[in-house]
């Protein structure tokens, strides 16, 4: 965490995340008290499973996308009942309070749940439980995303989307949009048209993955072919000038994880995330902490290390919270709350941080 004068302004910063894999909140802890509680077997082959302290030591070394999802997957494996899946949800609306978010857009993966036999209903009821909890006794409010697995075949994708328990859930606007997740390469958004067509006509928001470790064609890919509203990472945009001037002049939002790229090795360091570049070329985004329990780093932290990378102004941050509230698929008024408590924390520490 960060020892600068700006920690207690960036702390303070009424927070929207917009990207954030719930299945990616499942720290090494959590895990472990599942797999004792469902009687789930780690594997004893893997010496990273000995406990959860060598857990997490093993998820500071990733080598790349494939590399965490392997953990990952295999995590979902203690993932059974209601209450497990409530657990987790739980957790993480907690952290995010304590980092100061307001409101979250989360994603979940049935497909991965519904191949092990856990249903539908298991997985919605745990979620809308910890979110109705985080609401009443945290004041965070909430939206779920249902991302579909682009490492599968599309037709599953399709299969799931047409489920009728998953097409009730859109109904009853318990889940407000799409997205698309898991291995970028070689799995171009294109492929999901046939879910993506239906969604925009259902009425349901749209995102994507796109530009995180695949070119920014994907990212021009995912607005033509699907037509998104959000691109999730979009890091890869500054690849392609004209296309970086189209996101502008649409005032299409990424939702950038700092500390996730550099973990995948998709960055170096925070210091060449495009965070600077996205602010002088009028791009929105917001920032967010995308599976936490494995890169180390929740909502506040993904604040400090860009502070301490890219060094910006009150003005900078005030940009990029407006963008992240007025991006936010919640209801006006819910905005216009956020954007007052942005407003005051603005005039309050503006004339009281530098760096």
């Amino acid at each position: 965490m960060c020892q600068s004068s700006f920690h207690p302004f960036l702390q303070a910063l009424p927070k929207c995340e917009h990207h954030m894999h719930l299945e990616g909140a499942l720290t090494p802890a959590l895990l472990f008290q599942l797999a004792s509680r469902n009687n789930v077997q780690l594997p004893s082959t893997d010496p990273a499973y000995t406990s959860h302290e060598t857990l997490l030591a093993r998820y500071s070394r990733f080598s790349s996308l494939d590399d965490f999802l392997q953990y990952y997957y295999f995590a979902f494996s203690v993932l059974i009942h209601e209450i497990d899946f409530e657990s987790l949800a739980w957790d993480y609306f907690q952290h995010a309070s304590k980092d100061g978010v307001l409101h979250a857009e989360v994603f979940f993966d049935p497909q991965a749940h519904l191949t092990r036999g856990v249903t539908f209903a298991t997985i919605l009821r745990g979620f809308t439980a910890a979110r109705k909890r985080a609401e009443a006794e945290l004041g965070l409010t909430s939206e779920l995303i249902c991302c579909f697995l682009r490492h599968l075949p599309p037709l599953e994708s399709v299969h799931t989307f047409n489920l009728p328990e998953v097409q009730a859930s859109f109904d009853a606007q318990e889940i407000i949009g799409v997205g698309l997740d898991s291995s970028e390469k070689d799995h171009p958004p294109s492929l999901f048209k046939e879910i993506y067509g239906p969604a925009k006509t259902r009425g349901l928001r749209l995102t994507a993955h796109a530009g995180e470790e695949g070119p920014a064609q994907y990212i021009k890919s995912a607005l033509d072919d699907l037509a998104v509203e959000r691109i999730d990472h979009g890091v890869r945009l500054v690849d392609d000038p004209q296309l970086l001037r189209r996101v502008q002049q649409q005032g299409t939002m990424l939702t950038v994880c700092p500390i996730s790229n550099v973990v995948l090795r998709g960055a170096e360091s925070v210091k060449d995330v495009p965070i600077r570049k996205f602010l002088d070329s009028g791009i929105k985004f917001s920032i967010n902490s995308d599976d936490p329990a494995y890169f180390g780093g929740y909502i506040l932290e993904n604040y400090c290390q860009v502070q301490a990378a890219h060094h910006l102004s009150v003005q900078d941050w005030e940009t990029i919270c407006r963008n992240a509230i007025e991006g936010s698929w919640c209801p006006d008024g819910r905005k216009q709350v956020m954007l007052k408590k942005l407003a005051e924390n603005i005039k309050d520490w503006g004339s009281r941080v530098h760096d």
